[in-house]
């Protein structure tokens, strides 16, 4: 990753020629773009769609053009049901988007994948994690972490922030996702620590229990300052707060989901700087970029002063501009697969989130965030970058 990272570096997109491209040339008011946006509009995955949604929208009243075209903006609605997604996208296709972004639900991505490749139409995904959305597709790309990464992401925090060299993790019995998560966070510790027992606990827990109290005494007596929680956020959240009730001076490491507030709820307002961090993907108090601080800017501009954005808006809001950065890149009347070929090369942007670069898989190389709770907000502890 460092490698290839330092190799294009001296090739990355500044502001000035992002701005060149999509602003300053001139426009045909006639020639329009499609670009697709895949997403449940209906159904129960509607609302937690909302705020992907919401940040394509901003990018796109931000940039309406590129290359001197008009950029349309063409929707398809996969109902939150899996049934209805092929028949969405199929839909989608025929009206021949050059970039297709979504949708929110790794599972929708997943039935659309097959369709997608066919077409052989790029596709970003914005908030999927599971490693199965881009794996084996040449046209799946994602702005996310998957959840391994965020083991790992967590591990270096532990190791090159806190300076600590033995660790715990609670993790719920048969989670896949879970246990992904756990194996990158382990696999890191001892690698780096060189210590196979840097891992003092590593302890089971049934999914939905409600008394933590053995497990968390092996923490007490284990002494060690830092435990992964790769479980559900209901279950993490139960664990912190009757580690609080307990007094144990640990900090819990958690995932992105330990970023939205109602976590920080389900905590009864127990999570602090003292006892939680977690990774999130975007950070409104570090201003990575001139095109995170314009990002910000247009946010609040739009939605009121001091509003602070959901990570999903700015990962939807970085999906549309590296959409339009490859649609730029590429030759005039390009195709869809001569975009997807920009992606799947040398490709590197500073966007609202921080760095971006895609691996060979489509997953991410990018800027990643450690962040905790403070008087009800997000608060930012960590940021590493990708190079």
């Amino acid at each position: 990753m460092v490698v290839m990272l330092m190799s294009i570096l001296t090739g990355c997109t500044t502001f000035e020629n992002f701005k060149t491209g999509f602003i300053e040339k001139p426009q045909d008011q006639k020639a329009t773009i499609q670009i697709g946006i895949y997403q449940p509009m209906t159904g129960a995955d509607a609302e937690a769609a909302e705020d992907e949604i919401k940040g394509i929208e901003l990018a796109h009243e931000m940039y309406p053009t590129v290359n001197g075209k008009i950029v349309e903006l063409v929707y398809a609605d996969n109902s939150s049901d899996i049934y209805a997604a092929e028949t969405a996208v199929k839909e989608l296709i025929v009206k021949e988007p050059l970039a297709i972004l979504g949708s929110y639900g790794s599972v929708y991505s997943m039935a659309a994948g097959d369709i997608i490749k066919e077409a052989k139409i790029p596709t970003i995904a914005i908030t999927n994690t599971n490693p199965l959305v881009t794996k084996n597709n040449d046209y799946y790309f994602r702005v996310c972490y998957v959840d391994s990464n965020q083991g790992d992401i967590l591990a270096k925090y532990v190791l090159e922030q806190k300076k600590e060299k033995k660790v715990g993790v609670l993790l719920p019995k048969d989670d896949d996702a879970a246990m992904a998560t756990a194996t990158a966070f382990t696999d890191r510790i001892k690698a780096e620590t060189n210590n196979d027992d840097a891992v003092v606990v590593y302890e089971e827990y049934k999914p939905g229990a409600k008394n933590f109290t053995k497990q968390l005494e092996i923490v007490r007596d284990s002494k060690v300052k830092s435990v992964l929680l790769p479980g559900s956020a209901k279950d993490s959240a139960n664990i912190i707060k009757q580690a609080s009730a307990m007094g144990l001076e640990v900090v819990f490491l958690g995932d992105n989901d330990w970023a939205d507030y109602e976590f920080m709820k389900m905590t009864d307002g127990t999570a602090s700087e003292k006892n939680v961090a977690f990774v999130n993907f975007y950070s409104a108090d570090v201003e990575s970029s001139e095109e995170s601080a314009k990002f910000l800017k247009a946010y609040q501009e739009k939605f009121g002063a001091g509003a602070v954005p959901h990570d999903e808006v700015a990962l939807g809001y970085d999906a549309y501009v590296i959409a339009l950065d490859a649609i730029d890149k590429a030759p005039d009347d390009a195709t869809s697969k001569q975009v997807r070929d920009i992606l799947a090369g040398k490709y590197h942007f500073h966007g609202a989130s921080g760095v971006v670069a895609f691996s060979s898989t489509g997953d991410p190389i990018k800027t990643a965030y450690i962040s905790t709770w403070e008087n009800g907000g997000v608060k930012s502890l960590f940021t590493m970058d990708p190079q």
